[in-house]
């Protein structure tokens, strides 16, 4: 077979493959290349899956000694759905998941789904405060919950009115266990749901440059045409790059999902592109390299997604514990940016996977920019290409003029995989949807090849391990401290996370305390990952800039240079 180029490939799959035409629908008064043919929803995905997945027989889910098959898990599923509609839960209902990985949370998405409700995915390491914020900001008066959460959710049960429902170890200490509830409706059958495809399917929160995270809402458009957004890839990447003649055929894809799946990360490339890939999922509950090592060996993993300390950490163990892990095909990263060093190492120790790069945002449900393989050891520092056949992509500069090739812009994306809103915020959706196209606060460049290389953002945020981290937020919490008279954070560069929390203090007059103490208290406000490792503490006001704001640039460099002059002494 003669190799197409990609512009050949897209125009051959979208033209003789009818899953993949690819026409045109007005969304909310903006036009928008759409698929034609893909299922309206994020149920019917789950539906139309079965054939893919061994007309319902094959091996789908496993998670620590536990296994369901496709038939298994689609019954469950069911059960719960009619759990929910005897509770009374209908379409648009906001119904909150706030818990760990474990099965019960893929089980309650598709459920949630099935009865038109919408699912609002709790980050499990926020504090008390936080989960306050999003639940009351949500609107979602059901929650279900593991232990620690249940804890964290004690005093909030009582003045927001919540129905909290244990999941695993929290069925001790919840009124309404998961597993009561499930056994209770079994034998269910599936109800096609009262849904539109431009309906809203999720709540996901992601930190923004104001104090609080915003909720993107998702659609159930926005999530299916980005699960056949990468099914294409798929399709098409043989097309690209002929296998040998006497390639033997592919195994059976399968997945781990070591990534929470509060994160777009996990559930749309990973959980929902599962179904129809006719791919297994094997969920970790806490990440653990050399557990990871055992899964991918025993269960022939043949995809692993997470950030880039854990393609390191994964590395690491596999080379101390003697494993080539010879079913890997696939090594991505997401989250973060990879650092390019660390690509030619993975590629030297996993011959046979492709390692990958991504970069998309919960607000694109995922979809976005990507590569593998030869590209990437080639250009390491890039982010890769647009993936085709739904999506546009711009570089603006500050007035919202295009920016020639080479030139630095706002990376500016137009698909139906675009949020709809972020929830109960007017005034930020309309600076980021702009006629469809959602400024994504990043700047980058494409060169004559297509290929896009992110070089900053212009919004505010620290990525921790794939953990976004709105500077404000840490400010707010350093705040509160009766001897901060001033706080600003940023990022500071880490070998193995990428960047961490570093922040800047201005004490005040007569008042002391210590880094040490400062996080300590911060630990009562703020989520664990959002505290800062380095604190520098001052008595003089803080860098400002012509406009008398905190010159963070200004505050930063001093800062690490600081630090550079004491690990010379």
């Amino acid at each position: 077979m003669t190799a197409m180029s990609l512009h050949e490939a897209v125009h051959h799959v979208t033209t003789t493959n009818p899953t993949f035409a690819v026409g045109q629908a007005d969304i909310r008064g903006v036009r928008y290349k759409v698929f034609e043919n893909v299922p309206p929803h994020v149920p019917a995905l789950m539906m139309g899956s079965r054939a893919a997945q061994g007309d319902g027989a094959a091996d789908y889910l496993i998670y620590e000694d536990e296994r369901w098959t496709y038939d298994a898990f689609c019954d469950d599923v069911h059960s719960m759905a009619q759990v929910l509609r005897d509770h009374g839960v209908t379409k648009g209902q906001p119904v909150a998941i706030a818990m760990r990985n474990c099965p019960e949370l893929l089980i309650l998405t598709l459920a949630i789904a099935s009865v038109g409700a919408v699912t609002v995915f709790v980050n499990a390491w926020w504090t008390t405060p936080e989960l306050d914020y999003a639940l009351r900001d949500s609107g979602a008066r059901i929650v279900f919950a593991d232990g620690a959460r249940i804890a964290r959710l004690a005093d909030l049960i009582g003045p927001l009115g919540l129905t909290v429902a244990g999941v695993r170890d929290g069925e001790q200490t919840a009124p309404r266990a998961f597993s009561d509830l499930l056994n209770g409706a079994r034998g269910a059958a599936y109800i096609a749901p009262d849904l539109e495809t431009d309906d809203d399917f999720a709540i996901m929160y992601s930190s923004g440059t104001t104090g609080h995270p915003k909720g993107v809402v998702q659609t159930h458009r926005g999530a299916i045409n980005a699960v056949f957004t990468w099914l294409m890839q798929a399709v098409m990447a043989p097309l690209v790059t002929p296998p040998p003649v006497d390639a033997p055929a592919a195994p059976r894809p399968s997945v781990l999902v070591v990534t929470p799946l509060f994160h777009v990360t996990a559930t749309h490339p990973m959980f929902l592109l599962s179904m129809p890939a006719g791919a297994k999922i094997a969920l970790m509950y806490k990440w653990d390299a050399d557990a990871a090592v055992r899964l991918i060996r025993d269960e022939k993993i043949t995809r692993f997604l997470g950030v880039p300390t854990q393609s390191a950490d994964l590395m690491e163990a596999a080379k101390r514990l003697g494993e080539p892990l010879p079913s890997l095909d696939f090594l991505g990263s997401g989250g973060a940016k990879r650092p390019a060093a660390q690509v030619a190492e993975l590629a030297q120790t996993f011959p046979r996977a492709q390692v990958a790069t991504g970069w998309g945002m919960t607000e694109t449900n995922a979809n976005g920019i990507g590569m593998a393989g030869l590209d990437y050891v080639a250009r390491p520092g890039s982010a890769g290409r647009l993936y085709p056949p739904v999506q546009e992509l711009r570089f603006l500069d500050d007035a919202g003029r295009d920016v020639g090739v080479g030139e630095i812009g706002e990376i500016t994306v137009k698909s139906p995989c675009n949020m709809r809103c972020y929830l109960n915020k007017p005034a930020e959706t309309a600076e980021t949807m702009q006629d469809g196209w959602l400024r994504t606060g990043d700047l980058g460049m494409i060169d004559a090849d297509g290929f896009v290389t992110i070089v900053d953002r212009k919004k505010n945020i620290i990525i921790r391990g794939g953990e976004n981290i709105a500077c404000l937020d840490v400010e707010g919490a350093l705040h509160r401290h009766p001897a901060v008279a001033e706080a600003c954070a940023f990022a500071v560069p880490h070998s193995r996370l990428g960047e961490v929390v570093g922040a800047g203090v201005q004490l005040r007059r007569g008042m002391q305390t210590t880094p040490e103490e400062l996080r300590a208290f911060l630990a009562e406000h703020i989520a664990a990952f959002k505290i800062p490792e380095h604190i520098w503490l001052r008595a003089d006001p803080l860098p400002r800039g012509a406009t008398d704001k905190i010159d963070r640039r200004a505050l930063r460099a001093a800062c690490l240079q600081l630090e550079e002059q004491k690990a010379k002494v």
